[in-house]
This record gives structure tokens, sequence and C-alpha cells, in this order.
């Protein structure tokens, strides 16, 4: 009876073990960028990172805690970070003076009546525009694009807006920037990339272009719909140029220009806050602090629910590998 040789591995084992080895010796040839990074270089990746972050906290901290610091706090000086007596001094005095409350709703309408008329006209005109066969459709986008790379100045501007009769009024905020020429290519490049097929099965079943557009078109484009509105929005939010330009009633002021003048321009911070007669004025540095934070915090709470849209939106076309 033969016995067998239980030393020498069986020739698929060989072939594996040197397979093996030869992988391990053998260098990659996957680009730099895939490769494991060294330790070093992830330290100073995240001390980086890190020294950024705190540049770009800091000084919102200090901000938020001055806003709620007191008297005594603000007086001590330097830099505060937490606030050692915190109160909401600051902010009863100036939503009692009436001046920030009424800007915050100005801001508010303004943002939620000009993005909603943005939205609809811009994504109108961005599927006429990606529709095949439509009269005229490659003479309008060479006048969009036109559009965007000559931009008017503010005297040619200012002469029209007054020549339509809108100085003084909010729609000289919105109408300028009805549609923005760089969201509506981008919106019209994300409706061409629809899928053709779905949209001639739509036809075929007998929809209208109206129904195609509001319940496949808009439906599939939720994401850089999201992004175009939050460009939107935040752009109509922080807009303070044009209202001191076309605005030139103080009750009509929007809350960017009520941070511009009182905490930029340095107008009597006391005109825009009020307290009881038993009770002193909290100090003007704390009250501008709290004005910029009613003035940041609105968009700051509206991100979040937009950022899995907007990260979506981002990376709509990219290249996968």
């Amino acid at each position: 009876m033969s016995s067998v040789d239980t030393t020498t591995p069986a020739p698929y084992e060989k072939l594996a073990a040197d397979a093996a080895t030869t992988k391990k010796r053998r260098p990659t040839n996957r680009p730099p960028w895939m490769e494991k990074p060294p330790f070093w270089l992830t330290a100073l990746k995240t001390i980086t990172l890190a020294i950024i972050m705190l540049m770009m906290v800091l000084p919102l901290f200090h901000v938020f805690a001055v806003s709620f610091s007191s008297y005594k706090d603000v007086l001590a000086g330097g830099l505060i970070l937490f606030p050692r007596n915190p109160t909401l001094a600051a902010y009863e005095a100036i939503f009692n003076g009436g001046i920030v409350v009424r800007a915050l709703q100005v801001s508010v309408g303004l943002t939620l009546f000009g993005t909603l008329a943005q939205m609809i006209f811009t994504t109108t005109m961005a599927w006429g525009l990606s529709r095949p066969g439509v009269p005229g459709s490659r003479a309008i986008l060479f006048i969009v694009l036109g559009a965007l790379l000559f931009a008017p100045g503010i005297i040619p501007m200012y002469l029209v807006i007054k020549e339509l009769g809108l100085l003084n009024t909010y729609q000289a905020l919105v109408l300028p920037g009805l549609i923005s020429s760089f969201n509506l290519v981008i919106v019209r490049q994300f409706f061409m990339n629809l899928p053709q097929d779905l949209i001639d099965s739509a036809r075929i079943d007998g929809a209208s272009e109206w129904h195609i557009f509001w319940n496949i078109a808009v439906p599939l484009s939720k994401a850089v719909l999201a992004v175009v509105a939050l460009f939107y929005a935040v752009a109509i939010w922080n807009n303070f140029f044009n209202a001191t330009l076309y605005l030139t009633d103080a009750t009509k002021w929007p809350i960017q220009v009520v941070l511009r003048q009182y905490v930029l321009q340095g107008t009597d911070i006391a005109s825009a806050a009020d307290t009881p007669s038993n009770q002193p004025l909290p100090p003007a540095r704390t009250l501008q602090m709290a004005i910029v934070v009613v003035a940041t915090v609105p968009i700051l709470i509206v991100y979040p629910f937009l950022q899995k849209y907007f990260t979506r939106g981002v990376l709509t076309g990219a290249i996968k590998g």
C-alpha cells in the first residue's frame, strides 16, 4: 500500500501561494489618490481641517456669547466665548423695539415669495429650452448666455427700475433676479438628461406637456431643484445692496439693511431697541451681536433640511468609477 506524501502541497495550493507572494511583491498600478495615505499625511490633514474649523467656529461662538452676555461681562472686556452671566436682555430689547421684528418679517416674506416666483419662472423656462423642436429656443438660449456673460451695470439697472415705477417697492428686489442665467443653465441641463423613453411613453399614454413636466420631470429633479432653491433663498436673504438702492422707506428695510445700518454704519442702536422704564438698555455691543444672530440663524435653520438634496444635486452627473 503506497503512502501519500503530505509534505508536498497540491498543485493548486502551490499556485495560490505563488500568486499571493507575487501580489505582495508586485507594486500596484492604482493611481496615487487611491492608495492609503501615510499616517503623517492623515495627521497633517486633520490638523489643517481642525485649524480651519476653529477659524470659522470661534467668531460664531463669540458673536453668540456676546449676544447673551450681561452688562458686567461686556464691561470686563476680553474675548467672550461663554457668557458668565447669560441673559436674554438684548433679544428682549431688540424685539420690543419693533424695527428688527418688522425687518425680519420683510426678509422672511421676500425670501419665501421671491424664491417661489424665481423657481416657477426658472423651471418652466428651463423645461421649454430643454425640449427639442421648440421654435426660437436656440436664440433664447444665446440671449440667456449673453446675459450671463454681460451683466448690466448699477446705473442702467436703476434707471430701468425707476422707469418701471418699481422704486420703493418689494418687486424691485425680486424682479431683476427673477431668472438667474446660471441656475437656468443648470436646471436645463438636468432636464435634458432625463430618460427620453420615459417622456415618450408618457406622451403615448396621452399625457400633456404640463402633465409630463409636473408629474414626471419635477419629481425626478428634486435634488437639483432643492439646490437651486437654496441658492435663490440665500441670495435674497443676504441681499442688502439692492434694498439700499431701491428702498427709501426705512419701514420696508429687510433685516440685512438693518444689520448694516446699526452694526456697520454705527447708527444709534438705541433707536432699534426698547426696554421697560425701570431697566437699563443693554450695551450697544450686545445689541449689535443680537441683531447679527437674528439675521443669521433663520438661514442656518433652513440649510440642514436641504443638506441631503444639496449633496445629491452636487453629485448628479458625476462620473462613476
